[in-house]
């Protein structure tokens, strides 16, 4: 009886001492921080880089609207100009750009029109649609490749992929590296007569 009564009694003096819980906290807290922070700085490094990208991506899009600007060599010069902002940040990053050029505004990324005869969203064979540019069949996006001509539109995208600054993702199962894109659009000068192709209804 005298045994179980010192046992209670130091129990309750063990249950009552703090001393060490702070630490034990510490411990547990810890790491939950360190993940949260590292993650947090990871996406402000994304949104960081995302704006130099959109930044540079703007700038390389006017120089090309100007004329003699819109050749093969000009918008590799462009692209590594673009490139080499964002591995001022991530030296082994890199780069993959596409230029799509419209005639107008209201046609970039915009499939070119049909008549839906089932009225089932889709654009099937025998209904009839307008080529917009010119390559005999419908297209989603009737964008052609390349910078075009004289005042037309251009959607200039790039899309950078570098490590991430943080391990965090690949902790947590997502990839190693981080992809980033940033897009524009803008209309060439009229240096020219635009080349505007005609339209043509076509209903294979």
């Amino acid at each position: 009886m005298i045994g179980l009564t010192k046992f209670r009694s130091r129990f309750r003096r063990i249950h009552a001492d703090s001393r060490g819980a702070t630490i034990v906290e510490f411990a547990i807290v810890a790491p939950v921080m360190v993940m949260f922070m590292l993650g947090m700085s990871d996406q402000l490094y994304n949104i960081y880089a995302t704006s130099v990208l959109q930044g540079a991506v703007i700038k390389a899009a006017r120089d090309a609207t100007l004329e003699g600007n819109n050749t093969a060599t000009t918008n590799a010069a462009l692209d590594a100009r673009v490139l080499s902002l964002i591995r001022g940040m991530a030296p082994t990053a890199t780069a993959v750009s596409t230029r799509k050029s419209y005639p107008n505004f209201s046609t970039v990324a915009t499939p070119e029109p049909f008549t839906d005869n089932n009225g089932d969203g889709d654009r099937d064979p025998g209904e009839c649609y307008t080529d917009l540019n010119e390559n005999s069949q419908w297209d989603p996006d009737p964008g052609i490749a390349g910078d075009g001509g004289a005042s037309d539109v251009v959607l200039y995208t790039m899309t950078i992929t570098f490590p991430r600054l943080f391990p965090v993702a690949g902790i947590l199962g997502g990839g190693r590296n981080m992809s980033i894109t940033a897009s524009t659009i803008l209309k060439n000068q009229p240096w020219s007569d635009q080349d505007i192709p005609i339209p043509t209804t076509i209903c294979t």
